[in-house]
């Protein structure tokens, strides 16, 4: 499993990827009460999102990939100590341009869909 693109992540809430293929990567995380935007302990959707996020790059997986829009749908509440697994697969490829389905499960519940829309650079894109 060699990785291309953010390498720097912060895994804690980003996830930790478990494979990384052409095409396909799959990343786990365990969600925490950093994470929980209140006393009910719900956890606030931009660390489901950013997880979906990092798997959706790490199946492009060049060190140029960014996102450059999604369509997403979050489908079911977390709470602090689950376990989640997000999923993503490249469905279409077209001049350095690719969309990316993810689904983020927790066991067989399915908590988020999207379709991310990447694109790779032929620079990092904070070179001029």
């Amino acid at each position: 499993m060699e990785i291309n693109t953010h390498q720097g992540i912060n895994r804690e809430f980003c996830g930790t990827p478990v494979k990384a293929e052409k095409n396909h990567a799959s990343i786990e995380m365990i969600t925490s009460e950093d994470m929980s935007v209140d006393d009910t302990g719900l956890i606030h959707g931009g660390f489901i999102f950013g997880l979906a996020d990092h798997a959706a790059m790490l199946a492009v997986n060049h060190p140029n990939v960014v996102l450059a829009g999604s369509s997403c749908k979050f489908r079911l509440p977390l709470v602090p100590g689950e376990k989640i697994t997000a999923s993503a697969a490249v469905t279409k490829e077209e001049n350095n341009r690719y969309t990316v389905a993810v689904a983020v499960k927790r066991g067989e519940d399915t908590v988020f869909t999207g379709d991310f829309f990447c694109a790779v650079l032929k620079n990092h894109v904070l070179e001029s």
